[in-house]
């Protein structure tokens, strides 16, 4: 999927982590991989309509239920969130945001190391 996607809500989030977690099912299944506090069943369900209306997610009818599945694949979806955090939090810069990270001792000299070694073998 080339276009942008639009962006979601803390609540559609969480949600959308579920859906992934759980893959196609149902909002009973998307209710167990959620995380805690699970929100309550009508709201799940209308969060995972707008989700759909973002195009994130499509149902099909299966017997009298609507069983729901991914539209937008994960990895797709950090590319772009990350692309935006970068953008508007460390002035599109990568090298700010791994600055920021360290600075809050979120990242140590090993681990930089060890990110310079898989760019490094990127490179080759």
């Amino acid at each position: 999927m080339d276009t942008k996607l639009k962006k979601l809500t803390i609540q559609e989030q969480e949600a959308i982590l579920a859906v992934w977690k759980t893959g196609k099912g149902v909002i009973r299944d998307f209710m167990e991989n959620h995380s805690k506090p699970v929100p309550h069943y009508n709201t799940l369900v209308s969060t995972i309509k707008n989700l759909e209306k973002k195009s994130y997610v499509s149902h099909r009818v299966v017997g009298n239920v609507n069983e729901y599945f991914p539209v937008v694949d994960e990895e797709e979806y950090k590319k772009q969130f990350m692309k935006t955090v970068v953008k508007d939090y460390f002035s599109n810069s990568y090298k700010e945001l791994v600055a920021f990270f360290a600075d809050e001792k979120k990242i140590s000299a090993k681990d930089l190391k060890e990110i310079i070694d898989i760019i490094e073998k990127t490179e080759k």
